[in-house]
Parts: C-alpha cells; structure tokens; sequence
C-alpha cells in the first residue's frame, strides 16, 4: 500500500512520522520543503504537488489547518486521481465541509476517511496519539494497519461527519480545562502554596485533567509551548459553537471559553500557543505562574 501525506506542520510531521519509522512507503509534500527534510532523511519520498502524489498512491492524506486549505489541496488532487484512490483527511473540519468534500471527492472515484487525531501533538511523536474514524468501515480495516502505525487506540464512530463532531467535542472540552487550570493554579499561587506541589495534588485528585497533567507542565515551566497555536484553538471553539446552534444545545461554559481564547489571541498574536490562554490571568494580576523542574516542552 503506497501512502501520500500532505500537510508537514507541528501534527502532520510527526505523524508521517510514525509511517516511515513503521516501514510504510511514503511519498510528502509541504509547502515548506524544509519541514520534510528529517522524514526524507528517513526514507521517505518528496513529491512535488498533491497532484503528482495523488498520480502515485493508492491512498493519501491531508493534515492542513484549515477547512479552506483541505479544500484546495482535494481539488489538486482530484485533477489526477485515479478512481479507487482513498482520501484520508486527518485535518479538524466541521461536519458540513467533511461531508461536502466527501461527496466532490465520490464524483471522481475517490472513496473518503476522515480521521481526526487527539491527545497532544506528544503523542503524535510516538505514536499513541488517539484517532478517530468515520466513514465505511470496509474502508477503515483497509487502512487500519496505518492508523496503528499512528496512533495507540483507535475508535471507528460511523459515518463520514461522526468523526468531525467528537473531535470537536474534545477539543472544546480540552480548552474549558485548560482555562480552569490555569485558575486552579493562581488560586494556590495567591493561596501562599507551592506551586509544584499542588500541581502534583491536583492531578493525584478527582480534580485533575489530561489537559492539567500536560498543558499545565509547560505554564509552570513558562514555555507554553504545546504545540498548537491560538489560531487553531479559536477555529475548534468557532466550530463547537457552530454545532451548539444546529444542535440546539446551549453551550454556556464554552462560550465563555471561547471569548476567552479570543481575547488571548489579541493579547498574544494567533501564532502563540494556546496554552498562553492563562497568561491573561497572570498579566491581570501580575503574577507568574512559575515552578523549577518542569519541562519546557512534552
């Protein structure tokens, strides 16, 4: 089974990455050449468009940061994919345009996955990032040897569109801890405790989060640095809001969330992490969020 990847970004690459170290044939492409330098060195293949790439595999994947960038990548591919071609879109999307491009890609013979991961781009690294599956399930067993390749548990959810709405679910529920975290932490902070400490009490507690055991590593070391930008953070939450109305659920908690996050990305830039989301409590009330023996990276 010969793969494409497309989309070589903080994600993308380390899941490609995972590929070539399992010995999957692999052909990439970026729009940065240099982010495919280390998987080219490993043995993988450069490609020189999502059309040569798509003339060339049996199935190819796109890992892009946007509805609007999966979209124009699909159609380069569709001017050379050959009928029975798979499309494995591991980008976060909203159901509608999962489900529109599904069927455009249908038009062509081109059969669709979609198959978001989760749990950190850590995980990624070393291959127990979680992914989650829809589409047909004929397909899913096709494919399922690179999913595990990628990820440690793997979760076929149904139809094309299913996918899209966990993901940003869980998506939306990581950044709801990850504000509480942040207010957990200043709490003992302004409290006169240590730091350190209460970070390990709380994730010993029934408070704690997989967001706090992670994320809040990287405040208390004050990098930040998780991985994925504000930018990225604020399109999930547009996405989970977008879903609250079509679904008619009020989403009170992640609508404050999300003004929060749009806040942070003014303050920040959309290129910061989205874990600097607590810095704006720490520059309100002057008072960094600081712990020795913390790392500056997961």
């Amino acid at each position: 089974m010969r793969y494409g990847f497309i989309g070589l970004g903080n994600l993308g690459a380390k899941l490609a990455g995972s590929l070539v170290r399992e010995g999957f044939d692999l052909t990439v492409n970026d729009m940065n050449r240099v982010h495919a330098e280390p998987l080219l060195a490993a043995g993988a293949k450069w490609g020189d468009s999502p059309a040569e790439i798509g003339m060339q595999v049996d199935a190819i994947i796109t890992c892009l940061p946007s509805p609007t960038a999966s979209e124009k990548v699909l159609e380069q591919i569709l001017k050379t994919a050959r009928p029975g071609l798979t499309w494995i879109e591991m980008s976060t999307n909203d159901r509608d345009t999962i489900l529109r491009l599904s069927e455009r890609a249908k038009t062509f013979g081109v059969r669709t996955l979609e198959t978001p991961v989760t749990g950190g781009v850590h995980l990624a690294a070393s291959g127990e990032i979680t992914v989650i599956v829809g589409g047909d399930a004929d397909l899913f067993e096709t494919h399922r040897a690179a999913f595990e390749a990628m990820g440690r548990r793997i979760f076929n959810v149904g139809p094309i569109g299913s996918a899209s709405v966990i993901k940003v679910i869980t998506n939306m529920l990581a950044f709801i801890h990850l504000v509480a975290a942040g207010e957990a932490l200043m709490l003992a902070k302004r409290g006169g405790l240590d730091l350190a400490q209460s970070f390990h009490v709380i994730a010993a507690s029934s408070g704690t989060s997989f967001v706090h055991e992670t994320e809040s590593q990287v405040i208390l070391n004050g990098s930040y640095n998780i991985n994925f930008t504000m930018d990225l953070a604020c399109k999930d939450l547009g996405f989970a809001m977008q879903f609250g109305r079509d679904f008619g659920v009020p989403l009170d908690l992640a609508a404050l969330t999300a003004q929060t996050f749009i806040r942070a990305r003014e303050a920040f830039g959309g290129g910061a992490w989205s874990s600097q989301v607590v810095k704006l409590l720490e520059d309100a009330l002057h008072t960094d969020l600081r712990a020795a023996g913390f790392p500056a990276e997961l």
